[in-house]
């Protein structure tokens, strides 16, 4: 997973409210078993609509309630495949929000006054640190959990966070044998 510290360039917009996960990847192409490749069948039935268009841009500006519905890890996934890098919206539902930082997509609230002006302004700046959105003629705040904040900054998946904790968890372990004929199956 990427670390995260700024992510800045020009921003993509899906100006629709409760865009669930699988309107973002559809049912039929959950079949893979990897966590690439999704990107491509990203909003798979709106993108055969006359004029649609979503360029693939490090920011995606969204309506309220983004990534409701089931909790498919696979629309994360595709979003992060096309190459998005983070979401912008008024809100998120919350497994969707998990499951983005969990994969290193950063999903960040504002108020919809705010994502409206990022969208007009066509480009934004993220930065993580200092939890701030900037983008020409303003500035926005959003909050984020410090320990999901610590992973992403420093590009922990939960694999990585064990890892990370492996002498303590050796030393656990040694704290808890104990000498003996062991008594559970092999």
């Amino acid at each position: 997973m990427r670390a995260i510290d700024v992510i800045r360039g020009p921003v993509s917009v899906l100006d629709r409210d409760d865009v669930d996960t699988d309107q973002i990847i559809p049912k039929q192409f959950l079949k893979r078993i990897e966590r690439t490749g999704f990107g491509e069948f990203l909003f798979y039935d709106w993108a055969k609509e006359p004029g649609w268009k979503l360029p693939r841009n490090p920011i995606l500006v969204a309506g309220r309630n983004f990534g409701c519905g089931s909790s498919r890890e696979h629309a994360p996934w595709a979003l992060d495949d096309y190459g998005f890098e983070a979401i912008v919206a008024p809100s998120f539902a919350d497994i969707f929000r998990s499951n983005c930082t969990k994969i290193g997509l950063l999903p960040v609230q504002l108020s919809a006054e705010d994502c409206g002006a990022i969208a007009a302004a066509g480009e934004g700046e993220i930065d993580l640190e200092a939890q701030e959105v900037r983008w020409p003629g303003g500035t926005g705040h959003f909050e984020i959990d410090a320990d999901i904040k610590h992973r992403l900054r420093n590009g922990l998946d939960d694999i990585a966070l064990t890892l990370d904790r492996e002498q303590a968890i050796a030393s656990y372990e040694r704290d808890r044998e104990r000498s003996g004929p062991v008594t559970t199956a092999l």
